[in-house]
């Protein structure tokens, strides 16, 4: 074997903690003896093996710290964070610095898995009157807010088999949920009011609003206020609905992470609960691909 090429001297801190350190590194990577380590570097077996246990029960306390941490995180965000979102949350809620890694690991211990959403149901589209060019055609990039929305309507169950309705509107840019309403009827007032609410609070002026061919997409009540108002409408091609994929998401979203996981007996409960979540989407989950951001947080740093 050949000789260690070290000295104290080498070390410029000269703390033991730094040798033990060096003798620990060396041992692992070059194989190198810890007896021969300790005598080279002056210091003593027995303090070395001190300090490697030291630093085991350290790890040991760490470990049970990020444990207890994702536990509470993963129970907070109703079963739904994945591994990525809870490295996010232990960074800037416990401003613990916790690799993928090791969180993914943790959580296979624990039993820990995030809810999968379920695949949505089929739907039957009928033939629209009027129809708008498909502007989008799938080019889901935005890259300054307001620049293109989505919207939809989809249906949700309370009570004994009762239906409600939810229409929203989402900005690609940033995800941010724009407006919504949950209301009893499918009808035409319910696009309409959330398409107001909308265009009061935001500079739409040149913005494209992409839906499906939905009869309340298709009139000529919604076609004349967005013209009015300099909205371009860009619609799905017929019954595809990945041409409304950032809404859609959404729904999937929604619907796996609170709707499905939960009993709404009134429609107040429906109501409230709905609005409990998307305030919980908007300022607290967070969002990966803008680096941990919530929707609300990367729209205001736009």
């Amino acid at each position: 074997m050949a000789r260690v090429q070290v000295s104290k001297q080498s070390f410029s801190l000269g703390h033991k903690e730094h040798l033990y350190q060096m003798i620990f590194e060396l041992n692992r990577e070059q194989n190198y003896s810890i007896k021969m380590l300790c005598e080279r570097l002056e210091v003593s077996r027995s303090g070395y093996y001190k300090w490697c246990n030291k630093e085991i029960s350290n790890n040991e306390k760490r470990s049970k710290l990020i444990a207890k941490e994702i536990k509470c995180i993963f129970k907070n965000s109703k079963e739904t964070f994945g591994v990525v979102r809870i490295h996010y949350a232990l960074k800037r809620e416990c401003n613990l610095n916790v690799n993928i890694k090791c969180i993914r690991r943790i959580m296979r211990i624990l039993g820990l898995q995030a809810q999968i959403r379920k695949k949505r149901p089929n739907w039957t589209r009928i033939k629209p009157h009027f129809t708008a060019e498909n502007i989008l055609n799938r080019n889901f990039e935005a890259n300054k807010p307001n620049q293109k929305w989505f919207t939809d309507i989809s249906y949700l169950n309370y009570g004994k088999g009762q239906k409600a309705y939810i229409s929203a509107i989402i900005d690609r840019y940033d995800l941010s949920i724009i407006v919504y309403k949950v209301s009893k009827r499918n009808d035409l007032k319910l696009v309409m009011d959330i398409l107001k609410l909308a265009l009061q609070n935001n500079d739409a002026s040149n913005t494209i609003l992409h839906s499906d061919r939905g009869f309340q997409y298709t009139s000529k009540h919604y076609k004349n206020y967005l013209d009015t108002h300099n909205v371009k409408i860009s619609m799905s091609k017929a019954g595809s609905c990945l041409d409304n994929q950032p809404i859609e998401a959404f729904w999937g979203t929604l619907k796996s992470e609170y709707y499905y996981r939960n009993q709404f007996s009134t429609y107040e409960d429906l109501e409230t609960g709905i609005s409990e979540y998307i305030n919980y989407y908007m300022n607290k989950r967070y969002v990966p691909k803008f680096d941990g951001l919530t929707p609300n947080e990367y729209r205001n740093v736009s």
